[in-house]
């Protein structure tokens, strides 16, 4: 639930108006309300409110009830009529959103679990259903999306519905307005656009500075009061901050201070919900202006030479700030530029100060370029007391209309993070990257020769049902679905018309018209409905990743400690008996355990498998598997690690060996697109029979000579001619030499040749390298088969 709980107001849902933000608002509301939470809105006599349900087959409960907590749910023309329990457990989860709800429904007298609630969209409802209706009186409406905990097993996971409300009474004149505080702020005010505003913060606690109506840019400076006190001005200094965190701006996580020039920290980014700075440049000055052809207009400079005029700080021509929200970005001959921001309506960084504060802030008044979108409006700022609780977390979305969501923490975090603090933001999600007193050599090691756990939750789910559900994934899949059995897992590729992958994954069969799509992104989950709902197929696709964790065990000895903590039914294979690429639907420890599948899958060329299991039981199943008794070489292990493995082992990923572009011929995975036994024709088949006739590119595997790093997007050269260029490279632990694999023109692309890789600018300087067999390690498979010597 979390953030997805949460109390909306009228105004509370901010439009989009800017030139170059999609109008899909425009005259209208959009509430997310995601599966298994709920949203509350306060409605008007004559609002009309749309619920569309995208992924079908999910109810929604409305709870409607007056000032007075008279209940007027029957209102909304139900399908049926219930009472409120389901929503009522919603409020049973710890979090801050529940929590206010639960303090206002008792404002109210409000009994929720005792409400008549009006159920809409019961029974099968086909994906893109929607129900509009016509609000009689006014009222508070509770809109929820009920449902259970999923056993991995299972496919009928809650999902998100879209509660749109188109207003009754509108004014042309409609003022923007912040969206609600993210707590009870000690500080509100609104910068208008064109000016700046100076103001004090205490160690401790936290500043959001938000872009109220979209890309509208924000400059800041802060400086140590105790140092004002002594008369040094120490303010927060870009330069040293890019110096001390390696990048061009801090963001939440591991490296996400800002410092002055001291080389102290001074304010720590908690939350980014745009992910597009800069620290370059200096607050627009009047320079700038005069000599545009536009003196005497208006500047942040000026701007915050006014603001601070009461502090022992010295005026400056030009201030260096960190430029929230100013899109700023090099070409390929390091030459600055700048476009519109990419901030949207409500988008936001909360930063939290590491000692005593004097801020300034702007809201810039460059109106005469794109830095502004051309139109200046304006930014607010809000401070929270230090005792609040915000977690660290940077906004993604699955399409570009689409709500913010935030970095959320696996089911198994619980576990990792008392072991780590070095986590990093993985399609989402927070995952390790290393653990503390082990490090990505040690915990390679481990997977190598004994066992390691690796959290890849972030995977995305989908469950694929109903009676074409085998046609549409044997439609977007190059695997030949009609040839899997119950039981059984295939990897392969997805495709579009032009044959260049959309993501790879797996396809578990659960059923005979029963599947489960795991992939990369969400992109092929979206593809998989968009195809459905074009071709007119009677298939529901539904995401399941909010109800399910994988965590990978993975190495010699994850089969002995799993036939120690697994049980399964005699009808289905015991972990001796499990194959590689099948799964078992099973249980923790014995009969009545936790409910999970257990597939022999992996992402390290190693002996392995994968645990599904619903987040509520990440931990204990965490907990069980560490406390094996025959895990005394098992550990945990990050991302870093599983990089060197899969790297070793020929495994592709996302971004580095493939893109939208890339063919599975081309990424390495030929066995993916059987063309030959594969008749049914699927998107994509034309183009890749071409592609395949016409290869141009390769991947393939590289020695490299010496153990100098090399990196993806470095190039491969012959004399000065480029013909290929690296994706992923390592320095191989049990091969004791650095490798790389590499997208190599066809005609160098034979095993023995020989060719450089291009460092500095390309051509002054050059490592030797050859092509060698693919992959590096392991290329018979052996030890993923459990043939260890």
């Amino acid at each position: 639930m979390n953030e997805a709980i949460r109390i909306s107001t009228l105004n509370s849902s901010p439009k989009s108006f800017a030139p170059g933000i999609q109008n899909i608002l425009e005259g209208r509301e959009r509430y997310y309300i995601r599966g298994g939470a709920m949203v509350v809105i306060a409605l008007n006599a004559g609002d009309q409110v749309e619920i569309v349900d995208p992924e079908g087959l999910q109810c929604v409960h409305i709870v409607a009830f007056n000032a007075s907590g008279n209940f007027s749910s029957g209102q909304f023309t139900p399908d049926r009529m219930t009472n409120g329990v389901k929503l009522a457990s919603m409020l049973e989860q710890a979090s801050p959103g529940a929590t206010k709800i639960k303090q206002k429904l008792k404002l109210f007298g409000i009994d929720l679990a005792s409400a008549p609630t009006a159920v809409l969209l019961d029974g099968q409802s086909s994906p893109s259903s929607r129900v509009s209706r016509v609000v009689d009186s006014e009222c508070i409406g509770i809109f929820g999306a009920p449902g259970g905990p999923m056993s991995a097993a299972e496919q009928n996971p809650p999902t998100d519905l879209i509660l749109w409300v188109s207003r009754c009474a509108t004014s042309e004149d409609e003022i923007e307005i912040p969206t609600d505080p993210l707590a009870d702020a000690i500080q509100d005010f609104t910068i208008k656009a064109a000016t700046a505003k100076s103001y004090e913060v205490k160690e401790g606690e936290y500043i959001q500075i938000l872009d109220i109506s979209g890309r509208q840019c924000s400059d800041f400076q802060c400086f140590d009061v105790k140092a004002l006190d002594r008369g040094l001005e120490r303010n927060l200094d870009a330069t040293a901050t890019r110096t001390m965190v390696g990048s061009a701006y801090p963001k939440p996580g591991l490296y996400s201070k800002f410092f002055d020039v001291g080389l102290e920290p001074v304010i720590e980014v908690i939350q980014d919900t745009c992910g597009r700075h800069d620290s370059f440049g200096l607050a627009c000055a009047s320079k700038y202006y005069d000599e545009m052809g536009y003196p005497g207009h208006a500047n942040c400079s000026d701007n915050f030479n006014y603001a601070i005029q009461e502090y022992p700080i010295a005026p400056r021509k030009g201030w260096m700030a960190i430029n929230l929200f100013f899109n700023s970005f090099f070409d390929d001959h390091y030459q600055l530029y700048m476009d519109e921001p990419w901030s949207r309506p409500g988008d936001y960084v909360l930063m939290r100060a590491t000692r005593d504060l004097i801020c300034i802030s702007s809201s810039c008044s460059d109106d005469i370029d794109a830095a502004n979108a051309w139109n200046p409006t304006d930014i607010q700022v809000r401070v929270y007391r230090d005792k609040e609780l915000f977690k660290r977390t940077i906004a993604t979305r699955k399409t570009v209309d689409e709500e913010m969501i935030m970095t959320q923490e696996t089911g198994f975090h619980p576990e990792t993070s008392k072991l780590t603090r070095d986590f990093v933001d993985y399609a989402g999600f927070w995952l390790a990257n290393s653990y503390t007193n082990l490090g990505e050599v040690a915990e390679y090691w481990a997977c190598r020769e004994g066992a390691a756990l690796i959290d890849l939750s972030p995977l995305r789910k989908y469950e694929v049902l109903g009676p074409d559900s085998e046609k549409l994934l044997q439609t977007c899949v190059t695997r030949d679905i009609k040839k899997l059995s119950v039981g059984q897992v295939t990897y392969t590729a997805m495709c579009n018309v032009s044959g260049g992958m959309i993501d790879d994954g797996t396809v578990f069969r659960l059923g005979q018209d029963n599947f489960r799509w795991v992939g990369g992104c969400d992109d092929s989950g979206l593809w998989l409905r968009k195809q459905a709902e074009e071709r007119g197929l009677k298939v529901w696709v539904r995401e399941s990743t909010s109800q399910l964790v994988n965590l990978q065990i993975q190495g010699p000895d994850s089969r002995a400690i799993l036939q120690e903590t697994v049980w399964t039914r005699p009808d289905q294979a015991n972990v001796e008996e499990l194959k590689w690429f099948r799964f078992s639907i099973a249980r923790m420890n014995d009969a009545n355990g936790i409910p999970i599948v257990l597939s022999r899958t992996g992402y390290t060329g190693e002996l392995g498998y994968e645990i599904f299991c619903h987040p509520r039981d990440a931990a204990e199943v965490w907990q069980i598997l560490m406390n094996a008794e025959g895990a005394k070489n098992l550990r945990p292990m990050g991302l870093g690690a599983l990089d060197l493995l899969r790297i070793e082992a020929g495994l592709i990923f996302a971004g580095s060996e493939f893109c939208e572009q890339t063919d599975p011929f081309e990424a390495g995975i030929p066995f993916t697109v059987p063309i030959k036994s594969k008749t049914d024709d699927f998107i994509g088949r034309d183009a890749l029979i071409k592609r395949k006739e016409n290869a141009q590119r390769k991947l393939v595997g590289l020695d490299v000579e010496g153990r100098e790093a090399v990196g993806g997007g470095d190039g491969v050269f012959t004399g000065r001619q480029k013909v290929g260029e690296i994706t992923s490279a390592c320095i191989s632990p049990i091969l004791g030499k650095s490798i790389a694999l590499c997208r190599m023109n066809i005609e160098y692309a034979d095993i023995g040749t020989e060719i450089e890789i291009g460092k500095l600018d390309h051509h002054q300087k050059r490592i030797p390298a050859v092509v060698v067999p693919f992959p590096h390690f392991d290329p018979e498979k052996k030890r993923v088969r459990g043939l260890y010597d």
